[in-house]
């Protein structure tokens, strides 16, 4: 419920209790994954479960929870195969798969609450669904609702792709850090959202803290510090870095990093010419290219297109 944590706490600071459900259990197929929750306040619903009938189906059961309290676990959804797969449209999980969901109702002043504080603020936070309701003390048995902070994006090179870049990752909660020497291109206007940092990019990137779920992309070209700068970032434990310029720029950067030291390994880590073949032409679409490759180094994607692929689509327990 983490994932929806602002709005419930609107209603929750407006004194109304809410009945949420929270999916806990996966077998199958499913159009949304584990954590995905819904909050009912006995006149709107906030957030998405799975989508179609079944949501009208745990509407039902959260109308009756938040009527008595009762905390309940319950089960909906079809078999991906069989006669009953046939009536799978009946509760909307055309997918197939069934889905487990525990229900509880949180009231204002509810200890659980701060744990939503915390999760709207954009810091760590965690919640405990237990038989009780809800709790912050990790209960063996208990499924754990976790959010992390925003994964951060630091790109380098104050430029009209840098602009797209920027919105396309706000869009998809990153937080983003522009960083540039030049003051006059470097501009909250040019770059609405983003943080931005007017200085030489080595000595930004070697102070800030890069964590394991944060990228770097390099967009800007300038031989000064190209190499030295992405050395940093190869050298960081970021998840992705990658580098925007021609195969013969391309090939000038690594032969600057070798001279910079740069071993083979690091080099591996380094996605150059930056992004996927999309075909990608305007700033807005080499975003697109981008993001789509920094989302499937990150999460261990193929990056195929999935018709050409078998399995499940999101493996169980995959983030979604």
């Amino acid at each position: 419920m983490l994932e929806i944590a602002a709005p419930m706490l609107a209603l929750l600071r407006a004194g109304r209790p809410l009945a949420v459900a929270t999916v806990v259990g996966i077998d199958g197929s499913a159009p949304r994954g584990l954590g995905s929750s819904m909050a009912w306040d006995g006149a709107a619903a906030i957030g998405s479960v799975a989508g179609g009938c079944v949501e009208g189906a745990v509407l039902d059961v959260l109308e009756r929870v938040l009527d008595d309290g009762r905390v309940r676990r319950v089960e909906l959804g079809i078999p991906d195969t069989g006669t009953e797969a046939e009536r799978a449209l009946a509760v909307g999980l055309s997918c197939g798969g069934r889905l487990s969901f525990h229900l509880a109702v949180l009231r204002p002043g509810d200890p659980a609450v701060a744990a939503l504080e915390r999760a709207a603020a954009g810091l760590p936070a965690r919640v405990a669904m237990t038989p009780e309701g809800f709790s912050l003390d990790e209960c063996p048995g208990a499924y754990m609702d976790e959010v992390l902070p925003p994964a951060r994006l630091v790109i380098t090179g104050a430029m009209s792709f840098t602009a797209a870049l920027s919105a396309a990752a706000q869009a998809i909660g990153h937080r983003v850090t522009v960083v540039d020497p030049r003051s006059l291109f470097t501009t909250a206007e040019r770059f609405p959202g983003a943080e931005l940092a007017v200085e030489w990019p080595p000595d930004y990137l070697a102070r800030t803290r890069i964590g394991p779920r944060d990228a770097v992309c390099l967009l800007g070209h300038d031989d000064r510090y190209d190499a030295e700068a992405l050395l940093i970032a190869l050298r960081s434990p970021a998840s992705y870095v990658g580098a925007m310029g021609s195969r013969r720029t391309h090939e000038r950067r690594v032969a600057g990093l070798r001279e910079l030291g740069a071993t083979d390994e690091e080099l591996d880590r380094l996605h150059s010419p930056i992004g996927l073949d999309l075909g990608a032409a305007t700033p807005e679409e080499t975003a697109v290219s981008i993001l789509a490759e920094l989302i499937a180094v990150r999460e261990g994607g193929s990056g195929q297109p999935l018709r050409d692929r078998h399995g499940a689509i999101h493996p169980r327990g995959a983030r979604v």
